[in-house]
């Protein structure tokens, strides 16, 4: 696809991630929808990007509230034309024993990181497939291929969201339009890891918010594709899971996620 000229929308756009993703791609010439929660943020965003000379629309928008997606999708449809690609980035986590979780805590979880993917994506596809054009392109994580103690409704949607990918990916195989995935570990300088505070293991070390949104080009260059962003050796770890589950959690409690984990109930 030549991104020059065609529109984005990316969610989760007011902070972490977000806001690298949706820059990333106007520098290559991409009108961006920016949606998120929070509007002040949002106008940050609209703002670096500006100053970079390149367009930028903001949707304050609550993505838990599933049934109004449908109209949004449309409103931004009518509004700025035709959404080439869509980057499904929102997220959000909750570290907690799991029989603390409130009904509302996971409730909000699935709904934000699984739910809203589904629904968004199940808006646009048709109109993506009927303008023979489109990439949808799904912010997972490794805690979707290697279950995180502590944060088990996060690896849950994770998972959830990646499997969806997988599944789409082999559905729409011979259609004019691209499914990615992107599984990033755990991210420096911006995000939800970052604002814990708290030092990843160091033999898994970290990988930059641009990285990932240099991930997101690299899927938009490939077409339909699996990514996975991170500096140390998950890729043996993740394949030793597939030999022995009891082997890979040695390894992982080796490696210091669970004590980490444990760090960020309390932060």
């Amino acid at each position: 696809m030549n991104l020059a000229g065609k529109t984005a929308i990316v969610t989760g756009a007011s902070r972490g991630l977000g806001p690298y993703i949706a820059q990333t791609l106007a520098k290559k010439g991409m009108n961006i929808v920016a949606l998120a929660r929070n509007s002040k943020n949002l106008e940050t965003t609209k703002l670096k990007i500006q100053e970079s000379g390149n367009n930028c629309n903001i949707i304050s928008f609550d993505l838990t509230d599933i049934d109004s997606i449908e109209n949004i999708i449309n409103d931004i449809w009518s509004q700025f034309g035709p959404i080439h690609v869509l980057v499904n980035n929102a997220g959000i986590e909750h570290y907690e024993h799991y029989d603390r979780l409130s009904k509302e805590m996971i409730n909000n979880l699935i709904a934000t990181n699984l739910r809203s993917p589904l629904e968004l994506t199940r808006t646009i596809l048709p109109k993506m497939i009927n303008q023979k054009l489109g990439h949808i392109i799904n912010i997972s994580s490794l805690a979707g291929k290697k279950g995180i103690a502590y944060n088990s409704v996060y690896s849950a949607s994770k998972a959830g969201l990646l499997m969806w990918s997988d599944a789409l990916r082999q559905e729409y195989k011979n259609a004019p339009i691209d499914i990615s995935v992107i599984c990033p570990g755990f991210i420096s300088e911006a995000g939800m890891f970052f604002d814990g505070k708290i030092k990843a293991p160091s033999l898994l070390g970290t990988s930059s918010p641009q990285k990932v949104a240099n991930a997101v080009l690299k899927a938009l260059k490939k077409g339909s594709c699996e990514l996975i962003v991170n500096n140390g050796p998950i890729k043996p770890l993740l394949a030793l899971g597939q030999i022995s589950w009891r082997l890979a959690d040695l390894v992982t409690r080796w490696f210091g996620v669970p004590a980490l984990s444990r760090k960020r109930i309390s932060s």
